[in-house]
């Protein structure tokens, strides 16, 4: 892979896309769209052959699902990118403005970061949703994908492109917008990481090892996006039956998902009569790793010979399973909850099921996370459900960005300072 030619070509891209209009750049991705559409039967051929071979591997189907994709999942890229056309351009808008005593006036605006690059495993979806907010705040963007999904990511690219490039044709579209690695090397990353200058902006969207590896990697700016060990806690107020479909949603509807729960902390004073409804709602389908307090009530109510609860190992509490696999623990209150959840988790999205108030405004105010819920699933971190069309991905950064990352993410601001003649 020649880094220099591709970000050289990507910079030229986002040199066109920067004067662009709103209008112009929104023609460009109906174009996509229409490409999309056209090329959907390739698309999901080329998705099969790496479902397939993701399989004879051996990954396991809480990721195959991530990987595969299926009508509805295009018609959900399709209707991400058309939430993506309806909002508001974000280049150029006044964040704030004044006027100076010696009369100089000081604009505030938005800018696109330049070259954005996005290292990330499996999900296709991510090639058309990166690609697509990238392209709206007027960035280019270096696509490094996982080999899993090689064939399917090439194939959504190839769409994307014949979609800008037909409305080259008609005076709009930047296909120099958008590259994808070829995933031939790991050194691929290591480039992309350490290309000082070319690329402005890595965001690496996937595991912990992978994050942790661009973060540890990486000289050019990231913007970190976290694993999710994400965690319920119900409290001793808390509506046992409202806790236990949260807790179900939470975990099984996508265990293979970032925002998925992989512990619940009960309050002491609800586990007996919580505990086991959740081991009966949970029963033959997700393995608890139980704490000792916790095992000693869950244990006796499996009846079956291969027990799905088993009494958890130190490693399993702060581990991000991504699979139908849950620890559990007991606490004393409300404020142990917030201290073990401070210290295990990767400040994602957290949860506290209650009906104390009080509880609830201290958990939020104290927990040290991107998005902090009370009463509802932690499943709703996603850029979709937040009304963005799509996200980047998940920032437990604090600095620029935090939470599901959208168009403004992608975005920082310069001055303009317009004068006649002021010297200091």
């Amino acid at each position: 892979m020649n880094i220099s030619e591709i970000c050289d070509n990507l910079r030229a891209g986002s040199d066109k896309l920067a004067l662009q209009t709103a209008s112009q750049k929104n023609t460009a991705l109906a174009a996509v769209i229409l490409s999309v559409e056209k090329n959907r039967a390739s698309i999901l051929k080329a998705n099969d052959e790496d479902v397939a071979v993701a399989r004879a591997k051996g990954m396991t189907e809480s990721l195959v699902e991530r990987l595969a994709l299926d009508d509805k999942k295009i018609n959900s890229i399709i209707e991400s990118i058309k939430i993506i056309i309806s909002q508001t351009d974000p280049i150029g808008e006044e964040t704030a403005g004044w006027k100076t005593p010696n009369g100089m006036t000081i604009r505030q605006v938005r800018v696109p970061l330049g070259v954005v690059a996005i290292i990330y495993e499996s999900r296709p979806n991510v090639t058309a949703d990166a690609f697509a907010l990238a392209y709206k705040s007027a960035n280019a963007i270096l696509l490094r994908g996982s080999s899993s999904a090689l064939k399917s990511n090439q194939a959504i690219v190839k769409a994307i492109k014949e979609g800008l490039s037909s409305a080259e044709a008609q005076g709009f579209g930047v296909p120099e917008a958008i590259e994808l690695a070829p995933c031939e090397s790991h050194d691929e990353v290591q480039e992309i990481l350490t290309a000082v200058g070319k690329v402005d902006v890595a965001l690496p969207r996937g595991g912990a090892k992978l994050i942790n590896m661009v973060v540890d990697t990486a000289k050019v700016p990231v913007i970190q996006t976290g694993a999710g060990v994400c965690h319920l806690y119900v409290d001793e107020s808390a509506d046992l039956a409202m806790a236990e479909e949260i807790a179900w949603n939470a975990k099984t509807q996508r265990p293979g998902a970032c925002n998925a729960i992989e512990c619940i902390l009960v309050n002491e004073k609800a586990a007996a009569d919580f505990l086991p409804n959740l081991v009966k709602r949970f029963e033959d389908k997700v393995q608890l790793r139980c704490d000792e307090k916790s095992y000693k009530i869950c244990a006796p109510l499996c009846n079956s010979a291969d027990s799905k609860i088993v009494l958890a190992e130190e490693s399993d509490f702060g581990y991000e399973f991504l699979d139908m696999v849950c620890a559990v623990k007991i606490v004393s209150d409300v404020n142990e909850a917030i201290s073990y959840i401070n210290t295990y988790s990767t400040k994602h999205s957290e949860c506290i099921v209650t009906e104390n108030r009080a509880n609830a405004r201290l958990f939020q105010a104290k927990i040290d996370a991107a998005c902090v819920y009370v009463n509802s699933s932690t499943r709703f971190t996603d850029g979709g459900e937040f009304g963005f069309g799509a996200e980047l991905g998940i920032s437990t950064q604090k600095l620029h960005a935090r939470g599901p990352m959208g168009i403004k993410a992608l975005t920082t601001t310069k001055y303009l300072i317009d004068g006649d003649g002021q010297i200091r």
